[in-house]
């Protein structure tokens, strides 16, 4: 037996030893490693390796995992293992995950995913279960219970299985209402808000709401003093008008606006968001609502919003709000008093493009009501720098607002002359190319620019300079759209002021373009035979261009090579009929060129020839003293080579007729009149509407009709209302 015992242990170490030397070593079968004899006569290889082993040690020291399955186990269920225990990780690599690593975490969510299907489970049949009695207890007399019921159903609403049961019983939507509506108790209501906010999260939830009348307890609730009751009422209406059909004109009915505007004087920048946004649900398409928001001294706590606060998203849902009253004709004044130019202004140069294109619609469309406004200088500069833009929609904003700003405002015609707001101008109307939502006000602007204020001439030789008066005369080519036309026509005759553009508008070939415009509006207008039957196209009546053309025409005839190429036209035979039209400013510009083209002998005679003689002298006694005066002017050049016998007759004529009352005046606008030069028309300054077009008159769609005496000027460029409401 003890011969055995030995046997044994001889046996166990020399399988020891064997372990200790060879057993490590690799063989080269896998790896290809070569097995080489020392000096010694051990044996090495050419490949070493580490080994891991994985233990896990437990409160008895040195217990080892040995299987793959207990690893498994321990890190998909580690809750299984006993306290103390630790698994060393097999991982070799830190890049890359083991297997059992990968299993471990998808199992988890696995577990979870289950768990939670059971506890969702539970909730929903506890809640189902829970339903009648919580209702009885919300609507019991005793104020304490309903506040502890308000409280449960409060916790059972913040689990979506709980809160789902809930709002299927319409009488547990009721009650909660009818506590909420009764309670003086603070508690009590901001538990009830909390109720309906979060079934708000739910369409289902939210026409339970919307059917157990809670709109207007919500409404009620925007008077609450406390701030958390507040929240959840302004944000449950929101969604309620976001998401519920008919809630809109409930929370009008519920006098919702006039809740929700005093709160634009809370602090909180998200709580203001959300009620800028209701306010902008509410206004967007409903004029009442509209008014009511200007009754409340809304437009300007949105003023003061704008003017005050960073939040971007707050700025841009106020902005929205500002956008939908820029078209009402009574907020807009209101927004312009408050200082919405330059509040918006402000915003024109931030990072936040939706934010820039809702303040660049919002400046459009109250730009018509702000041509008196001052302190726009920045806005002004802003404005010429966003015309170098690509963006059509920019440049349509950007064009439109300094169109109005520079009407009638001497300060801001010169500001953005002196910005190179005339080079940036031209070149809008280069990119913009057929695009008439741009080229209309960019002209427009520039017809302002190059009329009535310090910097005018100035301008006009701008345009020459930056080469624009090719690409403007090539606006009136064919087909026209007659805003733009009217436009154009009004910036050519400007230009013409200036003596040095005369010579580049002629080679441009302005002239045969403008008479052929005059003969087309001309036969247009012809085709009603009063002038209460006006033609219009594009909203522009046909004696607007008429008129217009006849009036450039007349500046243009200011230079002699210009005024015989406009008699070869074959024009004098239609100047001299339009001197019976029925509208005063078409006599008067007809009567002026008749007056330049007479400077000429031979277009005196043909003047003459034509029977201008007898309502030249029926013009004498117009009431308008621009017209008279030409008519005397003509009379007196196409009498030059008259007999003595007839200049007497026109002598007494004028006399009795234009001066009867003052000979001296007579004799004055007699000498005035130069007969071997052009005539200087110093009526420009003097009379309303034709000089320099004294029009600068803002216009707001077509809802003011244009007066004759409009025309030409730096008329406010509003001819039709821009996208308005968001």
């Amino acid at each position: 037996m003890e011969m055995q015992m030995g046997e044994r242990d001889s046996s166990m170490a020399k399988v020891e030893n064997w372990q200790n030397t060879m057993y490590g070593l690799d063989s080269g079968i896998q790896s290809g490693a070569t097995t080489v004899t020392t000096d010694d006569g051990d044996y090495t290889t050419s490949k070493h390796y580490t080994v891991t082993t994985t233990t896990v040690t437990r409160e008895e020291p040195n217990t080892e995992f040995v299987t793959r399955a207990q690893r498994v186990r321990a890190a998909m269920f580690p809750e299984t293992l006993e306290a103390g225990t630790t698994i060393l990780s097999t991982q070799t690599d830190p890049s890359q995950m083991t297997n059992v690593q990968r299993l471990a975490e998808p199992s988890q969510m696995l577990k979870t995913a289950i768990i939670h299907l059971i506890n969702y489970q539970d909730d929903a049949e506890l809640a189902t279960r829970a339903v009648p009695e919580l209702t009885k207890l919300l609507n019991d007399e005793d104020q304490v219970v309903v506040s502890k019921a308000a409280q449960i159903v409060n916790q059972l609403t913040r689990k979506e299985a709980s809160r789902r049961a809930l709002m299927q019983s319409p009488q547990m939507v009721a009650a909660v209402v009818r506590a909420m509506q009764n309670t003086s108790d603070m508690e009590t209501a901001r538990a009830t808000a909390s109720i309906l906010h979060n079934l708000s999260h739910q369409r289902e939830g939210l026409l339970s709401i919307f059917k157990s009348g809670g709109i207007p307890a919500l409404v009620r609730m925007l008077s609450s003093p406390m701030e958390s009751v507040l929240f959840y009422a302004i944000t449950t209406l929101h969604n309620l008008l976001l998401h519920q059909e008919g809630a809109k004109m409930a929370v009008r009915l519920a006098d919702g606006l006039q809740r929700m505007v005093p709160l634009l004087n809370k602090s909180n920048p998200k709580f203001l968001a959300i009620t800028t946004d209701c306010l902008q649900l509410l206004s967007y398409g409903n004029q009442e609502s509209k008014l009511i928001i200007l009754a409340n001294r809304g437009p300007e706590g949105l003023v003061h919003i704008m003017r005050n606060y960073t939040y971007e998203k707050l700025l841009w849902t106020t902005s929205r709000v500002l956008k939908v009253l820029s078209v009402c004709p009574s907020n807009k004044p209101a927004i312009v008093e408050a200082g919405g130019m330059q509040a918006l202004g402000k915003h024109l140069t931030g990072s936040s493009q939706r934010l820039m294109q809702n303040c660049l619609w919002t400046l459009r469309n109250l730009s018509d009501a702000a041509t008196k406004e001052e302190g726009m200088d920045s806005l002004l500069q802003v404005l010429v720098g966003l015309l170098s833009s690509d963006d059509l929609n920019m440049l349509t904003c950007a064009t439109g607002i300094l169109s109005n700003l520079t009407c009638n405002n001497a300060h801001n015609k010169t500001l953005v002359t002196q910005s190179n707001g005339v080079e940036a101008l031209i070149h809008a109307i280069l990119r913009a190319g057929e695009k008439e939502d741009v080229t209309e006000p960019a002209v427009c602007a520039l017809r302002h620019l190059t009329s009535r204020h310090q910097q005018a001439e100035v301008a006009q030789n701008a345009v020459r300079k930056h080469y624009g008066i090719p690409a403007i005369v090539k606006l009136l080519n064919q087909p026209y759209y007659w805003p733009v036309i009217k436009a154009v026509v009004g910036l050519i005759r400007n230009l013409a002021l200036c003596p040095e553009n005369q010579a580049p508008l002629r080679d441009s070939g302005v002239i045969p373009r403008l008479v052929n415009l005059l003969l087309k509006s001309h036969q247009d207008a012809q085709k009603h035979g009063s002038s209460a039957q006006q033609t219009y196209q594009d909203g522009v009546r046909m004696e607007e261009i008429v008129e217009g053309c006849t009036g450039a025409l007349h500046i243009l005839a200011r230079d002699p090579i210009n005024r015989a190429e406009i008699a070869n036209l074959q024009t004098i035979p239609l100047f001299v009929q339009l001197l019976y039209s029925p509208v005063d400013n078409v006599k008067r510009v007809a009567a002026g060129v008749l007056c330049e083209l007479a400077l000429d002998k031979q277009s005196a005679e043909l003047i003459d020839a034509e029977g201008a003689s007898a309502p030249l002298m029926e013009l004498l006694h117009s009431n308008n003293e621009g017209i008279a005066t030409y008519a005397a002017a003509v009379l007196f050049r196409i009498s030059e080579d008259k007999n003595s016998d007839y200049k007497k007759r026109v002598s007494v004529e004028l006399t009795h007729s234009l001066f009867k009352h003052d000979a001296a005046a007579w004799e004055m606008a007699h000498n005035s009149v130069p007969m071997d030069g052009p005539y200087q028309d110093e009526l420009d300054v003097g009379f309303q509407g034709y000089g320099a077009y004294a029009g600068d008159m803002p216009m707001d769609g077509m809802e003011v009709p244009m007066m004759p005496e409009e025309y030409g000027g730096s008329m406010a460029y509003d001819r039709q209302p821009y996208p308005t409401e968001y």
